[in-house]
């Protein structure tokens, strides 16, 4: 029933493909070009502008709302804060839209906001982060990536190439689905008789991260894996790397793709990213959420719909660098 449900909405965007452009560039408030006036949509995320990652979400959203004929309005506050986040929510719900996608990085932060939305008769889905608490807080489905089994398949391939002890590199420590990565991380290298740690640092400063990883590495020489939860961390990770001259003993992984990643893919320098799709992210919330409008049908049943994990490794750069190019990957 599910993989009917899927391909039911598969077959609405084939459809509404002919004369519809699928890349596009995301826009980070306002309706898309080229967008119509039918179902309005709001979509509340906690990544901030600068982050390549949700430019690709945002990209998948807009292209959903042309080919559907809806209108996608993209909201998230400057940086990580969750009283930004929460007031955007209820800013919304008093807007009365259709309806309202949004992520939960910290349901305990934002859980009042979008059950005052569900509440008032709204309908809520859910993206990216938030998997497990989605459905208590009254969505009608949740699309991403499971974060814990992300991380721990990380961990696993980490331990595979012989990694004994690694840092999780979190940039948002407090944000969920970014501890249940570590934890994932964490609990995959235990099993392998490894062990992991956190260290948080502030992708705000470039500069103050790469000191930090640098600091861990000069303290701990016994360090031979780094996990990155996010594209924007690659840098400065990579500089800490060259600094310590530990680049060739440390095997080093991250979340996510950008023409970056897949440069240092291609350059040997990472070893894998892990990619959860954020396009279809952004275009299956849409999609679903026109479709559940239309006919209060609803794909998931209850259970995460998820768009990840996808493992990247030097072998697959070639294949998918125009798609990221194009914001599609």
């Amino acid at each position: 029933m599910f993989a009917e449900s899927i391909r039911a909405v598969l077959a609405l965007c084939a459809l509404a493909w002919i004369g519809a452009s699928c890349g596009g560039t995301g826009e980070e408030r306002g309706a898309g070009p080229g967008e119509r006036a039918g179902a309005r949509i709001v979509l509340i995320t906690h990544g901030q502008s600068s982050d390549p990652f949700w430019s690709v979400v945002s990209n998948g959203a807009h292209a959903a709302a042309r080919q559907l004929g809806a209108n996608v309005e993209y909201q998230a506050p400057l940086r990580f804060d969750m009283v930004e986040m929460s007031q955007l929510i209820d800013a919304a719900r008093v807007s009365r839209p259709d309806g309202i996608i949004v992520s939960i990085p910290d349901a305990d932060a934002l859980g009042a906001a979008i059950r005052a939305a569900t509440g008032s008769g709204i309908p809520v889905l859910s993206i990216n982060s938030g998997d497990d608490v989605s459905r208590a807080l009254g969505a009608l489905a949740h699309i991403g990536q499971p974060e814990y089994q992300a991380g721990e398949g990380a961990g696993e391939r980490l331990a595979a190439s012989g990694v004994t002890h690694a840092l999780c590199v979190n940039h948002e420590v407090g944000n969920l689905a970014l501890d249940r990565r570590c934890d994932g991380m964490r609990d995959a290298l235990a099993r392998a008789g490894s062990r992991a740690r956190v260290l948080a640092v502030d992708l705000a400063d470039p500069d103050d991260a790469e000191q930090r990883i640098a600091g861990a590495l000069a303290a701990d020489p016994s360090i031979n894996g780094i996990l990155t939860l996010g594209p924007a961390a690659i840098d400065p990770a990579l500089a800490a790397l060259e600094t310590s001259a530990r680049a060739a003993r440390v095997q080093f992984g991250t979340f996510d793709l950008t023409p970056r990643a897949l440069d240092a893919l291609r350059d040997g320098e990472l070893a894998f990213a892990i990619d959860q799709q954020p396009y279809l992210q952004g275009w299956l919330a849409v999609a679903l959420l026109v479709n559940y409008l239309e006919t209060r049908t609803i794909a998931g049943g209850g259970r995460v719909i998820a768009t990840g994990p996808t493992f990247v490794t030097r072998e697959d750069v070639d294949a998918i660098a125009a798609l990221v190019q194009r914001g599609i990957r």
